[in-house]
């Protein structure tokens, strides 16, 4: 493996530990206080992990794009021409960074957690606290409904990446300024549909502090998790970037002016020097 390629997996793994480092952390400021700091203001907790995705971007986008996803991965993959050869590499540093950044979390909120847990008499086997490190579902939501939820929202996400990165539309952001409506639009979706089941939209996000919660004492209540539930966050997103990109891809990046003027430019061209 390069030099380069390893240095792509340490980019990806540090943005997926800065998000769930400041994410998580926003997620024990919402449950474990009381009063909580957010109870009426959820749009802060939204924006938090919006502007966490953001410095994960400014951080690392220079090295490996910071796809901090394997939903975005994969679609990628399918639609935009990244490497296949780098769709497990990444998924597993995404992984590992997620794992990690829980561990953060849980080294500077284990004494509140404990706290919490004694208060509320809850033990982490049953459960207590668990939904500072990853998601589950909300009031009246099933698991199947949940994993609709999931394609629905990731493909929402996806659709949203695509069209700020897209190089012929001429509406997006400049480069600057992409990484910060990348995360608005995270914070978006979370202000909008995210305590359905508290808007995972990335398999990584989900899995990696629940690996960690499954090592730390949370056991069956994280993997499987009540009603086996540990594998929808992982599908449902992966399932929904592909649907996102195709949506964009083919009703939107067709018809991009931008576009079609390059095609136009470049049958110009092909039809000169075939005349010479």
């Amino acid at each position: 493996m390069s030099r380069q390629a390893i240095g792509e997996l340490i980019s990806e793994a540090i943005a997926v530990f800065i998000i769930i480092a400041f994410g998580d952390s926003v997620a024990c400021m919402y449950v474990l206080y009381d009063p909580s700091p957010y109870v009426n203001a959820y749009w802060g907790v939204c924006i938090a992990w919006g502007l966490a995705v953001t410095l994960a971007i400014y951080v690392t986008g220079s090295v490996s794009g910071t796809h901090a996803n394997p939903a975005v991965t994969l679609a990628l993959a399918v639609f935009r021409g990244f490497p296949w050869k780098k769709v497990i590499p990444y998924s597993i540093a995404q992984v590992i960074g997620a794992f990690l950044g829980a561990a953060l979390v849980y080294l500077l909120f284990s004494p509140v957690i404990d706290h919490y847990n004694q208060v509320h008499q809850l033990t982490r086997a049953a459960g207590g606290a668990a939904g500072v490190f990853f998601t589950h579902p909300g009031l009246a939501i099933t698991p199947m409904h949940a994993l609709v939820d999931q394609v629905v929202l990731t493909a929402f996400l996806l659709f949203g990446i695509f069209a700020i990165t897209e190089q012929y539309n001429e509406m997006a952001p400049g480069a600057n300024s992409g990484a910060l409506i990348i995360g608005f639009l995270v914070a978006t979706i979370g202000a909008c549909m995210g305590y359905l089941e508290a808007w995972a939209i990335n398999p990584a996000r989900d899995f990696g502090p629940r690996l960690f919660a499954f090592v730390a004492g949370w056991g069956s209540s994280a993997l499987p998790a009540p009603d086996n539930y540990w594998w929808i966050p992982i599908v449902g997103p992966l399932i929904g970037g592909v649907v996102g990109g195709a949506a964009y891809q083919w009703l939107i990046y067709p018809f991009l002016p931008a576009r079609q003027r390059a095609l136009q430019t470049t049958g110009d061209r092909v039809a000169a020097d075939s005349t010479r």
